[in-house]
Formats: C-alpha cells, sequence, structure tokens
C-alpha cells in the first residue's frame, strides 16, 4: 500500500528544499522525490557571491547541503526515485515512480530546468572553470576578461549586453548570418560598442588545462576552423552558452497548464490543478535564480499547507 503524506515534493533543487524546510516547519508530513542528488544545476557552480547571506567562499553543493540540512532538520523525509507517472485529480494525487508509488494530498512540483548544451568535447569538463549558462551568476568573474555568448536568441543578445558590464570584450557566435533576437533587441546591439559578432559559426571544441583557454570554432559555410586562444596575461576567457533551456516538466504534460514545456502558475505557486504547485525554474518566470526558486519554494509551501489544513 502507497504511504501517504500531507505535501510530496517532486525536486530537491534548491525550490523544493525550500519547500521541504516550510512544509515541515509547517508540522505537513513531507517528502522530497529526487532522481539524482541533491540541488540541481547550482551544484555545478563553484562559487556563489548572489545569494544573500551566503558564506565567503560559499559553493553551490555547500550552500545545497545547508538547505538539505534545514529541511531534514524539520523532519522533511527524502528518497531517491524516479517519477514515471503522475495522477494529480482528486484529493488524493499519486506519484509513481520506479520504485514505489506515493500519495499526497498537495503536490509540488520542483523538477527545474536545464540549459540546452553546445554538446561539443571540453564542454563538461570546463563547465564551471571558464564555461557558463548564467550571466548574471557570472559575469563578475570575468571582469575585465574576453567574453564570447553562443546564440542568437532574444536571452543570448540581452545576456551579451549585459556581460558587457564587466568584460572588457564581448563576442556573440552565431550560426547564422542574422541574430533571431527582436529588432528592438538587436538595434540595442549594433549599437554596443563593445559587442563584436562572429557570424555563420559554430564551437566545436573547448580546450584547456584545468581551466578554458582555447576553443575551436568552424565557419559553416566554409567548414574552416580556427582556434581562438586565451590572452597570454588573462590565461582563460568565458564562454557564455544561451541555445535555450529544458524544463524537466514531460511527465506532467497534459496534467497541468504549461506554455512551451513551463508549468503555468499564479503568483502564489498555483498551478490550474487544486492542491497542485509549481516552483523554481520548471515555471513559467522571468528571472531563474537560486534566491528566486528558494522563494517560490516558500510560497508553494505555506500554499500547499494552507489547502492541506482546509481539506481537514
Amino acid at each position: 500500500m502507497a504511504k501517504q503524506y500531507d505535501i510530496v515534493i517532486i525536486g530537491a533543487g534548491p525550490a523544493g528544499l525550500a519547500a521541504g524546510l516550510y512544509a515541515g516547519r509547517a508540522r505537513m508530513s513531507t517528502l522530497i522525490i529526487e532522481k539524482a542528488k541533491d540541488g540541481g544545476q547550482i551544484v555545478q557552480t563553484a562559487e556563489i557571491e548572489n545569494y544573500p547571506g551566503s558564506l565567503e567562499e560559499e559553493s553551490g553543493p555547500t550552500l545545497v547541503a545547508r538547505f538539505a540540512a534545514q529541511a531534514a532538520k524539520f523532519g522533511c523525509e527524502k528518497v531517491i526515485d524516479t517519477v514515471q507517472e503522475v495522477d494529480l485529480e482528486g484529493p488524493v494525487k499519486k506519484i509513481v515512480c520506479g520504485k514505489e508509488t506515493y500519495e499526497a494530498k498537495a503536490v509540488i512540483i520542483a523538477s527545474g530546468a536545464s540549459p540546452a548544451l553546445i554538446g561539443c568535447p571540453g564542454e563538461a569538463e570546463f563547465t564551471g572553470k571558464g564555461v557558463s549558462y548564467c550571466a548574471t551568476c557570472d559575469a563578475a568573474f570575468f571582469e575585465d576578461f574576453e567574453v564570447f555568448v553562443v546564440g542568437g536568441g532574444d536571452a543570448a543578445v540581452e545576456e551579451a549586453m549585459y556581460l558587457t558590464k564587466f568584460a572588457r570584450k564581448v563576442t556573440i557566435i552565431h550560426r547564422r548570418n542574422e541574430l533571431r533576437a527582436a529588432k528592438s533587441i538587436q538595434e540595442k546591439a549594433f549599437k554596443n560598442d563593445k559587442l563584436e559578432f562572429m557570424w555563420d559559426t559554430v564551437v566545436k571544441e573547448l580546450k584547456g588545462d584545468g581551466i578554458l583557454s582555447s576553443m575551436v570554432v568552424e565557419n559553416v559555410k566554409t567548414g574552416e576552423q580556427t582556434e581562438i586562444v586565451a590572452d597570454e596575461d588573462d590565461g582563460i576567457f568565458g564562454v557564455f552558452v544561451f541555445i535555450g533551456f529544458k524544463p524537466a516538466t514531460a511527465v506532467f504534460e497534459g496534467k497541468v497548464d504549461m506554455e512551451r514545456g513551463y508549468i503555468v502558475t499564479d503568483q502564489e505557486m498555483r498551478t490550474n490543478v487544486p492542491g497542485v504547485y509549481a516552483a523554481g525554474d520548471c515555471r513559467v518566470k522571468e528571472l531563474r535564480q537560486v534566491v528566486t526558486a528558494a522563494a517560490d519554494g516558500a510560497i508553494a509551501a505555506w500554499q500547499a499547507a494552507r489547502y492541506v489544513d482546509e481539506m481537514e
């Protein structure tokens, strides 16, 4: 027989762990289901400067460890399992996983999202060591360095302009000969003296000795390859990848309202299904940061706890 909880949280990133903390403090029997390891994307971050109250040498893993410890302190349980199917209708929700089936009066979806990858050799090796997927997180680390932005859509161009506030030079690498960003954004970009463009180009390989220091690019029309090497005095350059995000929401398709794969909520994290909430990067929102994910999780848990109390 499936064990029933007041609240089941799907995902143990910052949103899910914050939700677990708040749900536990509300004296709700709470379970977090995580398919891999705590933290989501943030565990790949070597240094965190923009989370309020973070320690002087804070990293993604250290911050997440404290999140998890707090949630556990207030009685939040956690299992490693993979969600395969969900039934979110009615007063008792069912979450079918690979190992067991769990039941809950309320469900918080905090399954996160992941950036689309270039898919070239060296990308994984140098993530957090020159390769980044978040300008807001990592721009300050490249103050006065050279930076390359991969992509040509709205996000890529907007983030490239943001990076010009920090880097001494920013080059957008785009596989086409024109940007896909909105014309108004393009106009601002072309007026920015610190922005340059590398058209019809893709990144083929990222290289270095411990940190990113060179990159092989290829012209898609001629096939010619060029190796770009970091300035000798710098020893490193940044590559920021903005070619899209993939929300981890496939299992919820047809179960809750979505836009482009992201779950639609109101400002209280409520979905269109009573008793079902979403928090963090998996929901429709503008700013995807640890601090906003944690806030989403707190709001979702508070609302879920009210929902459960009102059922009784």
